[in-house]
């Protein structure tokens, strides 16, 4: 099923990120993980794809094993780093093959070591062209991608980013998921500001549930996401006390979702970090207030 048509402001989904594990182990318990958010009911799951493709056959090889094996709609991730034309060609092809309905567009992170980005000989140097490549080569994907309700951080200016995000769903995205963010107030703002740029596809709010001190001040840092003052002061005064983490890091997302259904968004994704009780708690008392 093509995730578009599950996202619907009067019945939104709620859907799940993970990454793949490096071992054989990992891969057997992200998929008890998968089974432990069945009863859920996942509108989708997504599996992100390694800096400079280094998880390649692994994230094509565990998204064609949950639809398979669990019933559950997965999406891979797939970037420009490292991959001529022809690669992405068949790659594409490998997941049409394998009856994948939904393929989520970035450009992609550097690979380890390397601090900016390189086009690959013969590939493309932004999501807007491997977008307008797909559709050109007539792959039927229902296509995803990624937008920055704060800006992304290579980005001169918020409007700078906005008119990126156009040219991609311009290009022919059919909906976009937004960066991990903590104050409401950017995403509804972000929103407004698409609109009124003529961005008219779903846009769904990603939420990071914050278990770890540590974890989400490096997120942050990479990714340009704000910390409200007050949530920053409380995990602040928590920090080492792991267990009040994660209990405030839930009542913060919880309240943040309630607010985002309460006005209509089309779904919400969340980043796992492929662990599921955070998440499952919040959903759950989602569910229940439904």
């Amino acid at each position: 099923m093509k995730i578009r048509n599950r996202l619907n402001p009067s019945n939104p989904c709620f859907s799940f990120e993970f990454f793949p594990p490096k071992t054989d182990e990992g891969v057997a318990n992200l998929l008890k993980t998968l089974e432990d958010l069945a009863p859920l009911e996942p509108g989708f799951v997504s599996v992100t794809y390694g800096a400079g493709g280094s998880t390649r056959d692994r994230t094509l090889e565990l998204v064609t094993r949950i639809k398979a094996e669990t019933g559950i709609e997965a999406m891979a991730h797939l970037t420009c780093v490292g991959h001529t034309r022809q690669e992405l060609r068949e790659l594409l092809q490998r997941l049409a093959d394998a009856k994948m309905d939904n393929v989520l567009i970035l450009r992609g992170d550097p690979p380890q070591g390397q601090k900016s980005f390189v086009t690959a000989e013969g590939g493309f140097t932004y999501a807007t062209e491997l977008v307008r490549f797909i559709r050109e080569e007539d792959f039927n994907f229902c296509l995803g991608g990624a937008c920055y309700p704060e800006g992304h951080v290579e980005t001169a200016s918020r409007d700078d980013d906005l008119r990126h995000l156009k040219a991609k769903v311009d290009a022919g995205l059919d909906f976009v998921v937004t960066q991990l963010f903590f104050d409401n107030a950017f995403y509804f703002d972000f929103v407004e500001r698409a609109r009124r740029a003529g961005i008219n596809v779903p846009i769904v709010p990603g939420i990071m549930p914050i278990t770890n001190f540590e974890q989400v001040q490096r997120f942050t840092r990479m990714c340009g996401a704000t910390v409200p003052m007050r949530l920053g002061l409380q995990l602040e005064r928590v920090k080492d006390q792991p267990d009040a983490v994660v209990q405030l890091g839930v009542a913060h997302a919880t309240v943040q979702c309630m607010e985002l259904l309460s006005r209509g968004v089309p779904g919400i994704h969340f980043y796992t970090l492929n662990k599921s009780p955070a998440t499952r708690m919040i959903v759950s008392a989602l569910r229940a207030r439904t």
